[in-house]
């Protein structure tokens, strides 16, 4: 299987952010990610994660990061059909990667429980409510605590 070429290399020859970024361009393959890499999940169950992913987009999406390797695509033959999605090795690799964004996120990103609203802690609105990242609590193998919403 051939590797999909990143989409930027011709601006910066060399770069291995910009390719590695190359397989992670699209809206939704950092969430996918994600998601897969707490476990192999059927099409439908990924799809109830991500409620404003569209079907097309969310195949779409799917395809291009099984093209890339990072994600294996395991069909039984069954009726219905039951379709399996899973990280890969090489995917798992990227599982520091995410990790590191997700506890990004919770000490720096504000999410209102609708999803509708995203600000960041820079914008003087509100302060980070704590400092204990998804890596530090999986350091320590405790559960991480939940911030209170700001005031």
């Amino acid at each position: 299987m051939s590797l999909p070429r990143a989409k930027f290399i011709k601006n910066f020859p060399g770069c291995p952010v910009e390719a590695t970024l190359g397989f992670l361009d699209g809206k939704w393959k950092g969430v996918i990610l994600f998601h897969l890499m707490q476990g192999t999940l059927r099409f439908n169950e990924l799809r109830r994660k991500l409620p404003a992913v569209t079907q097309r987009m969310l195949t779409k999406q799917l395809r291009e990061l099984e093209q890339s390797g990072l994600v294996s695509r395991t069909v039984y033959p069954v009726v219905p059909p039951h379709v399996d999605y899973a990280m890969t090795p090489l995917g798992m690799t990227l599982k520091p990667v995410v990790d590191a964004l997700a506890a990004w996120g919770d000490d720096y990103v504000f999410c209102s429980p609708e999803g509708r609203e995203l600000r960041m802690a820079s914008d003087g609105l509100y302060a980070p409510a704590r400092r204990s990242s998804r890596a530090e609590a999986a350091k320590t193998n405790r559960p991480r605590k939940e911030s209170a919403a700001p005031t």
